[in-house]
């Protein structure tokens, strides 16, 4: 890191605790700018890396890219996220404990790529084996199956994670990839029957309709067409042009069979994603008395099929209410608006359900099964905070979390810190922070806060609405200093306030919330008898999200708010035991245009990440800290009695450098292992002077040898080359001798490959059966029958894919025999049913003296009357409406064969001694039959263009 501080003014400081100014917005900034500007996207806060996304591909992702920074300290290289998963890695390795790397951001900061390039570099960086390459291809596709069920297209971001993740990664003793757990957190379920303008549903739904196989789509009765159906086109953008539904397809049914989920599991679970769609487009009338009824059956029938579910019981859940009077149970019909409202709700239940469903089958995928003792990095990618023009209950919710991860991330922050200072024998200096605790109470105090206020609202008896909901927020927390209401404010304020909003002052700054939904969404209501309905599915899917052992309690459920909160609590504790790691993620701009840097959005993204907090308490002491032996390794030229060795202990040889250096005693501390800098400007004065002394030795050496005469410079040079030619010899030769090595090691494999090729497939023979796989195959690629007739001539396959040839067999003349029956014109086909009848009326009854000249049973080495016939019109390509011309010669054709010793059997075939046979098939043109004994019976084209038949 040091070295890069010669180009500080050109590309800006790789870590931001190095800034004179640290306390500035405009510095932090202007650092980040010029970094952007020279693709240098990545820069620390000490261990905290900041991420700009460039919105362009980067050559800095590569498999030699990672090798660089496998096993290096984590300053030594300029600033990346391979630097930081790599020091992750390292020191769970080292010292045998959990670390989680918490990755935030605004939607479309690039968090998803963060989680996806930390995920790959593990899957690269730690040992191989068969059983660890699969949990490895396991941990990354399911990457793509969770990003098709929880991701969409919204207004910042064509990839939204609409879903918090938290991975664990599970690593043995040797750092191996042994298993993993997943944990999600509020899915955005409103979206499956609602998205804003110019945004999408889950992406799965348009990867299902646009790239979905024809018998797929015919079997679900879905269309090829996404604005066929409600649920697809509020956003008014089913289509993107940067987003290929029918490429992410392939990859997701790819990443379906590797997380070991069975065809049954994904024909069921395709089911359901389409019972979704034919839902949404269910539709109700209101009947004379007002109440609702369906008016399109079809969608319900299909809704039915795909759910298992008989057709009167899914209509009568959907249009009316199950009420229970102490023994009685009534149903009341609903309303058209409430039966809208039921259809919604069961199906945001259903695809709620399924996603849980889907994340406990990669969870089972990922089981580690061995009980030893692990150790684990965590991945956090959770939702950024959000600031819309207008924000709902989704954006409290999120906002609230990253409040308490802000706290989280404070508290760790100082700890760490503090835990630094201790172990070097170092003063700590307390640090003026902004604590946002008073925040976090504000939301979720009991009995006070906005959490326990809005769950009272939803859950008393009588009209709660939204609006009553704001005013009891007035009655109770109205003096609060970080909360406000159009009611509330002053003159001023008022007029950016309308009446049903209400506003958070969080540590990022202030939002509005729009009050309006909040008691509907969080309520998010399930009527009891749709449960019920659900519960007598076919679907093994559904009826494992819908169990009967269920509890249908009468009390109501706790509320989308407090499950929130709970699992919000949850996480803190698991982060809590762990040691942290973090990845801030800046979007540059709105556009997603490369190069293009906004200073106001990036401004406003500075402070809600808590950047400046974290800088703040990185700096209140010191801002460079490293061990007594980088730091002497570095700056020894600068002293004479530490130039060019120092015989003593590190720590002593730092002492008298920076005596030399004349370091005053406020601008230091010597700890136990380290040396704590206090003001950047000491280290820039050091790091220029280093940079001086190594010119001026570097122009020392080069003087030393000026003096030479030229015969002295002539025996030099000479010596040189002969030197360097030594050099490249060797080189050359060390190369030639690898080569050769590496050949005779693959040489080894494939004979001892060859002589196991019988054997079970193991570690001796698995390259080899494999080359010969891939061989049989490329070569059955090449020599594939032309046409049916061909089907004989299949490439005999070697022994270990006899089996698997059958079956390619079958597959690829089934495939032969389809595309040519869907080849014939309904003309051709009624030509060929008309001639069945003359050729049943020509050999019908004709072989009475069968037992006499045949004394056998009916074997294939008689040639059929109808094969002759059938080989002859095919290889004359004779019109069908000819054939019955042609029976009739085939009459006298036989007739013809007597001369030629041939003997007519009862059941018309022919068993032929030699000759030849001509005749006319049209009028002038003739056509002739060659017979003659062989090893087997064919019929075939001779090279003289005759028909020859062979007979044993």
């Amino acid at each position: 890191m040091e070295a890069s501080l010669t180009a500080r003014d050109r590309v800006g400081i790789q870590d931001f605790v190095l800034l004179d100014t640290y306390t500035s917005e405009t510095a932090c900034l202007d650092n980040l700018r010029k970094r952007f500007h020279e693709n240098l996207i990545y820069t620390y806060i000490g261990t905290l890396l900041v991420s700009v996304n460039p919105y362009k591909e980067l050559d800095i992702y590569s498999k030699k890219q990672m090798d660089t920074y496998m096993g290096v300290n984590f300053f030594e290289l300029p600033p990346h996220i391979y630097a930081l998963a790599d020091n992750a890695f390292r020191t769970m390795m080292s010292e045998f404990n959990n670390h989680f790397i918490l990755i935030s951001g605004e939607s479309g900061a690039g968090k998803t790529e963060a989680s996806k390039k930390i995920l790959q570099f593990y899957a690269v960086s730690c040992p191989s084996t068969k059983v660890l390459n699969n949990v490895r291809d396991r941990l990354l596709l399911s990457n793509p199956v969770l990003e098709a069920f929880g991701n969409a297209k919204t207004l910042k971001n064509d990839n939204s994670s609409r879903f918090g993740k938290y991975m664990d990664i599970q690593f043995d003793h040797q750092g191996g990839a042994v298993g993993g757990h997943i944990l999600s957190y509020l899915l955005e379920k409103s979206r499956v029957v609602h998205q804003n303008h110019g945004e999408r549903n889950f992406h799965i739904f348009y990867q299902l309709v646009e790239g979905g196989e024809e018998d797929l789509l015919r079997w679900l009765g879905l269309e090829r067409n996404c604005k066929h159906y409600r649920y697809l086109v509020q956003g008014n953008c089913a289509k993107v042009s940067s987003i290929n539904d029918k490429s992410d397809w392939k990859t997701v049914r790819k990443a379906l069979s590797v997380i070991d989920l069975s065809e049954s599991d994904i024909e069921n679970l395709f089911g359901i994603i389409a019972s979704v769609l034919h839902m949404g487009n269910i539709k109700f009338e209101a009947d004379a008395r007002g109440y609702a009824m369906l008016n399109n059956n079809q969608e319900m029938q299909w809704v039915s099929k795909l759910l298992g579910i008989p057709n009167q019981v899914l209509q009568q859940g959907l249009t009316h209410r199950k009420i229970e009077a102490k023994s009685e149970e009534v149903f009341s019909p609903f309303s058209v608006d409430h039966a809208v409202y039921a259809r919604d709700a069961l199906a945001k239940a259903i695809y709620g359900r399924t996603f849980s469903w889907l994340v406990n089958k990669i969870n089972e995928s990922l089981a580690n099964m061995d009980s030893s003792r692990k150790t684990v990095i965590g991945l956090l990618d959770i939702y950024g905070f959000e600031v819309f023009s207008v924000n709902s209950f989704e954006q409290f919710c999120i906002n609230y979390c990253n409040e308490k991860l802000q706290q989280l991330f404070i508290e760790l922050t100082l700890k760490s810190e503090q835990e630094e200072y201790e172990m070097e024998g170092i003063e700590w200096e307390p640090v003026p922070y902004f604590n946002n605790k008073i925040i976090c109470d504000l939301v979720e105090e009991k009995f006070r806060g906005i959490i326990s206020l809005l769950d009272e609202e939803c859950l008393r008896p009588g009209e709660a609405t939204d609006l009553t909901f704001l005013e009891k927020m007035e009655d109770k927390i109205g003096g609060h200093p970080h909360f406000v209401t159009h009611k509330l404010a002053d003159q001023k304020t008022r007029k950016t306030l309308k009446r049903g909003d209400f506003r958070l002052l969080h540590y990022a700054g202030e939002v509005t919330y729009c009050v309006v939904g909040f008691l509907d969404k969080n309520n998010d209501l399930l009527y009891r008898n749709g449960k019920e309905v659900m519960r007598q599915s076919k679907n093994a899917i559904i009826k494992h999200c819908f169990p009967s052992t269920e509890p249908d309690s009468k009390r109501r459920p706790e509320t989308v708010v407090t499950q929130f909160k709970n699992s919000l609590v949850g996480l803190t504790e698991i982060l809590m035991m762990k040691e942290p790691w973090y990845v801030r993620c800046i979007k540059p701009n709105e556009a997603k245009q490369p190069g293009h840097f906004d200073d106001v959005l990036v401004r406003h993204q500075v402070k809600y990440l808590g950047l400046m907090e974290h800088l703040r308490v990185r700096r209140a002491g010191f801002a460079y800290r490293r061990k007594y032996e980088i730091f002497l390794q570095r700056y020894k030229p600068l002293c004479p009695d530490t130039w060019p060795n120092w015989k003593g202990t590190a720590a002593e040889g730092v002492r008298c450098l920076i005596k030399h250096l004349g370091y005053k005693s406020d601008e230091y501390k010597m700890g136990r292992t380290k040396i704590f800098i206090r003001h950047p400007r000491t280290l820039f004065a050091t790091e220029d002077a280093f940079q001086v002394c190594k010119h001026k030795l570097a122009t020392r050496i080069q003087a030393k040898y000026k003096g030479y005469k030229v015969k002295g410079d002539y025996l030099k040079q000479r010596e040189a080359a002969t030197k360097i030619e030594t050099c490249w010899r060797g080189m050359m030769a060390r190369r030639e001798r690898q080569r050769r090595a590496w050949a005779v090691k693959v040489i080894k494999k494939f004979i001892k490959g060859f002589m196991n090729r019988h054997q079970p497939a193991c570690t001796d023979n698995s390259e080899y059966l494999a080359f010969v796989r891939h061989s049989y195959l490329t070569r059955l690629k090449e020599n594939l029958p032309k046409t049916i007739l061909e089907k004989d001539s299949w490439l005999t396959p070697p022994p270990i894919l006899q089996e698997v040839s059958q079956v390619l067999k079958k597959i690829y003349i089934r495939h032969m025999v389809r595309k040519y029956v869907r080849g014939i014109t309904p003309q051709r086909k009624a030509q060929v049913q008309s001639v069945i009848p003359q050729t049943s009326a020509l050999f019908k009854g004709k072989k009475e003296n069968y037992p006499f000249s045949v004394c056998r049973p009916f074997a294939d080495t008689r040639i059929c009357k109808t094969t002759i016939l059938l080989k002859w019109t095919y290889m004359h390509k004779i019109d069908m409406t000819t054939v019955g011309d042609l029976v009739l010669q085939c009459d006298f054709l036989f007739e013809a064969l007597t001369k030629l010793s041939v003997i007519v059997n009862k059941q018309n075939c022919i068993h032929v001694v030699q000759g030849s046979v001509r005749f006319d098939i049209q009028p002038g043109r003739e056509g002739f039959v060659d017979f003659k004994s062989g090893q087997e019976s064919m019929v075939y084209r001779a090279k003289n263009g005759h028909l020859m038949v062979v007979s044993l």
